[in-house]
């Protein structure tokens, strides 16, 4: 699995997760390109749920379909106030909207039910 954590993005997280705590991603039907990335801090993981990437104190945690999107995505922070936090983008990436906030990805098949979660 390749993740790549930009150093923006690093910092943010070494500060704000706690010892226990992960960055779950999840990748959802929606946006006008078909797919959104969604990222929440948690501290307790799902029975279908496993740890994706893990670089010092940070740990990036999905459910095993959502992982499969996960290849090749860029993690970046920005304290913008228009569209700060937490940026994701895809080496993969067949296709974005025009406001980057949603992409499709090349050789993946579409999500049914409006989300990778069971």
């Amino acid at each position: 699995m390749n993740i790549t954590i930009n150093e923006k993005a690093d910092a943010m997280l070494n500060a704000k997760l706690e010892s226990d705590q992960f960055l779950r991603i999840g990748v959802a039907a929606g946006g006008c390109a078909g797919l959104t990335y969604s990222a929440e801090i948690d501290n307790t993981m799902a029975d279908d749920e496993c740890v994706v990437h893990k670089v010092g104190v940070i740990r990036i945690v999905a459910d095993k379909i959502t992982a499969k999107y996960l290849d090749g995505l860029v993690v970046d922070y920005s304290d913008d106030l228009l569209n700060g936090g937490l940026q994701f983008s895809n080496d993969h990436t067949n296709s974005t909207c025009g406001c980057g906030q949603s992409f499709s990805l090349n050789g993946f098949p579409e999500i049914e039910g409006g989300a990778c979660h069971h």
